[in-house]
């Protein structure tokens, strides 16, 4: 379906006079596609023939009344929502518009902001329907449709199926997006994806707005005017405007200064900006997607970042996980990796030891996917046999924090549900910890004992005590 955003407004009145205020008044609102028909025969040939974002109905028309064709449209188009804008003041009229269909009911003459609220709100109204039907369809399936979307992104976890699946359903929605997710989980991959589904005509335009004040922020995104400060001497426009009818990345969007967030404010609310020096507003009609690696909620609730502003930006909103959460993932991103660097560096690709994956899944990864790449990248430009080495692997963790493990909830009585009926004796916690890591280190005794804190020589100790002495291995 055609995004929503650029559907047009469809307006139907017999008098040519109305027709024109209004179309001015949408366009000059952000509205730049209006249709105009003041021959109520066409409308309903029109819409046979295209799809339109919403109607404004006249009632008292020659040829067909309004009141047949809200008839009509309710019948045959009902996803369409209808404005009645009439000189007929009469309530009980009103109630028979709105119980056949009508979202809102205008009394002439109607002013410019009364008209572009309405129509703004009937938009959203028919957004949101759309998304939540959307929503319902692909919560039936386990995978996304459209998957060649999603082709920078590899994983076959299923959180993260569940977020392709999210995105493929507010794609055609006009709203913001907040995207929230540590350092390196790949918030502007997602920030592609969504862009690629949403079809639409402009292209994507990515911003880091970290560490920009005020005036670095607004000419960066809204451009300047001829003499608008010192230096400025000739007109350039911003970043939005390169996004055009496209979508706007704004990432690390909590480190945005007050200021900066009231102009961001308004550009969501009303689809205005003012480049610096202009003392006219321009119209946009990017789509605005902002990334985060914190949790704006606090710093809203503390005054450093407004409130409005936050409420807005959550309209869809998704959290990306952590590579600790998707440690199955780890295989099929390395084995990606190691070819990217191959190619990169001209180079044969090394065969990957399994020992490298129970390796890598027993790290914590704080920097996540682009630290992994970071790591292969590295273990590859340095290797010089036919399979890939683990000892920068070991180097690069060996710096880091070890693997952390969530805390239990339970806790201070953890033990107590752990075991109900008696604690392990020292040898038979012993026994478990020793085959849970060599489980997860794949049998290898050097990363088990890594896992364990001791070293591999004290680990093989413990291995022949329980061979010889008749130990059975326990899962």
């Amino acid at each position: 379906m055609e995004s929503l955003s650029t559907l047009p407004v469809l307006l139907i009145d017999d008098e040519p006079r109305i027709l024109h205020s209004a179309s001015i008044a949408l366009r000059t609102s952000g509205f730049p596609n209006v249709l105009t028909i003041d021959d109520s025969g066409k409308v309903l040939p029109l819409l046979a023939e295209r799809d339109v974002g919403v109607i404004v109905l006249d009632l008292a028309m020659p040829n067909i009344s309004g009141h047949a064709i809200l008839e009509q449209i309710a019948v045959d188009y009902p996803d369409i929502p209808v404005i009645i804008m009439t000189a007929t003041s009469d309530l009980e009229v009103a109630v028979q518009c709105m119980q056949t269909g009508a979202v809102d009911y205008l009394v002439k003459p109607v002013e410019q902001g009364r008209l572009t609220s309405a129509v703004r709100r009937a938009l959203e109204t028919r957004s949101l329907r759309v998304e939540l039907l959307s929503l319902k369809d692909r919560l039936l399936t386990d995978k996304p449709h459209a998957r060649e979307a999603f082709a920078e992104i590899i994983t076959q976890d299923r959180a993260m199926f569940a977020i392709f699946r999210y995105l493929e359903a507010i794609a055609c929605s006009p709203q913001p997006v907040l995207i929230t997710g540590e350092t390196g989980t790949g918030k502007e991959l997602i920030a592609r994806a969504l862009h690629r589904l949403s079809k639409r005509p402009g292209e994507l335009v990515a911003v880091n707005v970290a560490g920009l004040d005020d005036t670095l922020f607004s000419d960066t995104l809204f451009g300047h005017a001829k003499g608008a400060y010192t230096g400025a001497d000739r007109t350039r426009d911003g970043l939005i405007t390169t996004a055009a009818d496209g979508t706007l990345f704004l990432d690390e969007i909590g480190d945005l200064t007050i200021p900066s967030q009231v102009k961001l404010l308004r550009l969501l609310q009303e689809g205005t900006y003012y480049p610096l020096g202009a003392d006219r507003p321009r119209q946009s009609f990017a789509r605005i997607i902002v990334a985060t690696n914190c949790d704006i909620a606090q710093p809203a609730a503390e005054g450093r970042f407004r409130k409005d502003l936050y409420f807005r930006l959550r309209t869809h909103q998704l959290q990306l996980p952590p590579l600790r959460q998707r440690r199955d993932d780890i295989p099929l991103l390395v084995n990606q990796f190691v070819d990217d660097a191959a190619r990169v560096l001209d180079k044969p690709a090394p065969a990957i030891p399994r020992s490298l994956y129970a390796l890598l899944q027993s790290y914590d990864f704080p920097g996540n996917v682009r630290e992994l790449q970071a790591m292969v990248f590295d273990a590859v430009a340095r290797h010089q046999s036919g399979v890939l080495s683990l000892e920068s692997f070991k180097e690069a963790i060996g710096s880091k924090p070890p693997l952390m493990v969530e805390p239990l909830q339970e806790s201070p009585n953890s033990l107590a549900k752990l075991f109900p009926d008696r604690l392990p004796t020292l040898c038979e916690a012993e026994d478990v910890l020793v085959n849970e890591a060599m489980a997860r280190a794949g049998g290898n005794q050097g990363i088990a004992a890594g896992m364990l804190g001791i070293s591999r020589q004290a680990l093989n100790k413990r291995l022949s005590r329980r061979k010889s002495s008749g130990t059975p291995a326990r899962s």
